[in-house]
């Protein structure tokens, strides 16, 4: 009976501080990649098609291939197809677009490096919540449900790390 009260005082927030570093973890790993990501492209390849012994096709047929690259000239906070969305739905003001467009990306990444080194766990973790907001806002405008449903997981997740904070123990300022 002792030892599982020892037991109990040792690790009684063992559970949760776990939970939390896993949530943690995954927010600040998909804002830094979704931040990342708003910088990638996509360009056309042509690679020869080989015979089975690794040489040049001899017809000269070749693979149109699509390959990622990241570059600064790619960026695009919201992307194209649905920016034309936004620009015609008269609740979204142009200057909100235009400044959600430059900041997205940068602020996905700023938040997501701060939550994954306990930079400001909450005030990270408040930010995060806040962009799924304004981008479920968008989405809602233009009528996106797919969208809409899949951010709003984003802020469940956000919520309940927001909950287990508390059991942060590996942190730059715990109050923040």
């Amino acid at each position: 009976m002792n030892d599982t009260n020892n037991s109990e005082k040792c690790c009684g927030n063992c559970d949760a501080t776990l939970a939390f570093w896993l949530l943690r973890g995954w927010l600040a790993v998909r804002a830094i990649l979704a931040g990342v990501e708003k910088w990638g492209a996509y360009k056309s390849v042509q690679k020869p098609v080989l015979d089975a012994s690794g040489q040049p096709d001899a017809g000269g047929a070749v693979l149109d291939l699509k390959v990622k690259f990241y570059s600064l000239a790619n960026y695009h906070g919201v992307p194209a197809a649905l920016k034309s969305k936004f620009e015609n739905e008269v609740l979204l003001p142009g200057f909100a677009l235009n400044l959600f467009d430059k900041l997205l990306g940068p602020v996905l990444i700023l938040t997501g490096l701060m939550l994954l080194v306990g930079l400001g766990t909450r005030i990270s973790l408040m930010l995060q919540g806040i962009i799924y907001i304004a981008l479920s806002v968008g989405l809602i405008l233009i009528n996106q449900p797919d969208g809409i449903a899949y951010l709003g997981i984003h802020l469940g997740l956000v919520a309940g790390a927001l909950l287990l904070a508390k059991h942060n123990k590996l942190t730059l300022l715990k109050k923040w």
